[in-house]
C-alpha cells in the first residue's frame, strides 16, 4: 500500500458567495513518485451556479493544474523541480475562480486508479 495526499478542485464563481462545486482532483503520492490532476467539468452544474461562468477559462486554469502537476513550465507557469514543490504550489490557498479544498490523505496500491476513483466519487457523482 502506498500513502498519499488528494485535495479536490473547486469551482468558486463567486468567491463572496462561497458556493462551489468540485470540479478535479489532484493526487500526490510521494512513495511511488506520482503527482497527477483529473478533472471534470459539468457545463449545466456550472451555469446553475453562475450562468456568466467562462467555462473555457475554467477549463484552461484546470489544463494550468494538471500541466504543474506534470512539471511542465512556461507560459506563466512555475518552475517546480520536485513533486512536492508542485503539490504544494497547486495547494496554496487562493481567492481565484478554481480553488483546492482541504488535503486529505488516504493508502492505495495504485495512485492513479485511485485518482479516478476519487474523481468518480467526488466530481461525478
Amino acid at each position: 500500500m502506498n500513502a498519499y495526499q488528494y485535495v479536490v478542485l473547486r469551482l468558486v464563481p463567486r468567491v463572496d458567495r462561497e458556493e462551489f462545486i468540485n470540479v478535479g482532483v489532484v493526487l500526490y503520492s510521494q512513495d511511488v513518485a506520482f503527482l497527477d490532476a483529473a478533472w471534470e467539468l459539468d457545463d449545466a452544474r456550472a451555469a446553475a451556479l453562475c450562468p456568466t461562468c467562462d467555462l473555457d477559462g475554467v477549463r484552461s486554469m484546470l489544463d494550468r493544474v494538471r500541466a504543474v502537476c506534470r512539471g511542465e513550465t512556461g507560459r506563466g507557469l512555475p518552475t517546480l523541480e520536485k513533486q512536492g514543490q508542485r503539490f504544494g504550489w497547486i495547494i496554496a490557498p487562493r481567492s481565484t475562480v478554481v480553488q483546492p479544498g482541504p488535503v486529505h490523505g488516504g493508502l492505495c496500491d495504485d495512485p492513479d486508479v485511485e485518482l479516478q476513483r476519487l474523481l468518480e466519487l467526488l466530481v461525478r457523482a
